[in-house]
Order: C-alpha cells, then sequence, then structure tokens
C-alpha cells in the first residue's frame, strides 16, 4: 500500500471515529470548504459549513449515540485517478443503538472523492446510497 492509499484510508477511519464520537467539529474538518455531501435521501449539504451544523444537528438529536459499522477506512476500494485525486467506494451501515452491526435497512454504499490538498487528504464529494432490493 502507498503512502497517499494509507493515508485517503485514515481519513475515512477519521470519519468513522468522528461520527461514532458525536463530533460534528471533527466529521466536518475532513471535508475541503466546497464539499459536496449528498445524502441517501438525494439532499445536498453543500461546502464544510453547512456538512458540520447538519451533523451537529443529527449527533445531537435523532442519530444521538448512533454508531457507523463496518470498517471505511480498511475496507474501502480506493483508486487514483490523479496523483492528488483518489476515489473510494465502501458498504457499511449503520446503528442507532450503537450497536457493532448495522440496523436492518441501514446498509449503505457511500462514495467519496478525495483530493491531496494544503498537505493533506480532504473529501470534496460524498454520495451514500442506501442498498435496496429494487425487485421489492
Amino acid at each position: 500500500m502507498t503512502t497517499a492509499e494509507a493515508d485517503v484510508r485514515a481519513v475515512l477511519s477519521r470519519l468513522t471515529q468522528a461520527w461514532n464520537d458525536g463530533d460534528a467539529t471533527a466529521y466536518g474538518r475532513l471535508f475541503t470548504e466546497d464539499a459536496d455531501y449528498v445524502t441517501f435521501f438525494g439532499l445536498n449539504f453543500p461546502g464544510r459549513e453547512a456538512i458540520e451544523e447538519s451533523h451537529r444537528a443529527l449527533f445531537e438529536g435523532p442519530l444521538k449515540g448512533s454508531k457507523l459499522t463496518g470498517r471505511l477506512g480498511a475496507a474501502a476500494k480506493v483508486r487514483f485517478v490523479r496523483p492528488d485525486v483518489a476515489v473510494a467506494v465502501v458498504g457499511g451501515g449503520s446503528s442507532l443503538t450503537g450497536a457493532d452491526t448495522a440496523d436492518e435497512g441501514r446498509e449503505s454504499t457511500v462514495s467519496f472523492v478525495l483530493v491531496h490538498d494544503g498537505g493533506e487528504w480532504l473529501i470534496t464529494a460524498f454520495q451514500n446510497t442506501r442498498v435496496s432490493d429494487p425487485r421489492s
């Protein structure tokens, strides 16, 4: 594994840790100022400030005590489209009760675009898609 790939994986691991700690500030710091954050509902939160504030409301409200399951950093498929741009795709889920396994219906596939900016890797685009069976 290259240093760049390890650094990208570390960002995804810090994202999981910030969520599990309910730390909206740490969560938001992992994004570029102009990032786009698209939820599984299709809502876009544009910019680091909107990402942080929306997660603060979630972490203090309906998602208080929730936990991301899986190991985003370790499990992600990471590829570099340029030396300073990485795409990562990973499956995962969440538990509203803080359990180690995802609650039923809370599995997602998440796509990230990360850029090497100012000496660090940051997320500039995020897309969360809830896993569902189109036959049902």
